[in-house]
């Protein structure tokens, strides 16, 4: 899946795919070819964390 750069449409994006797909941001990460890192940089700059117990970013 072709992940958008847009912070919402990314927060979108990957809570969909954490709900539907995978069981952690990790093993998301490493499917989608995607830094962590900077997947949560990105997403922190709109406020949100990635949550291990709800497996979504919140």
């Amino acid at each position: 899946m072709n992940i958008p750069s847009d912070p919402v449409m990314m927060l979108s994006a990957l809570n969909m795919l954490l709900r539907d797909r995978y069981p952690s941001l990790a093993e998301l990460c490493a499917a989608e070819g995607l830094d962590k890192t900077a997947v949560e940089t990105a997403l922190a700059a709109i406020d949100y964390r990635y949550d291990p117990a709800a497996n979504q970013f919140v």
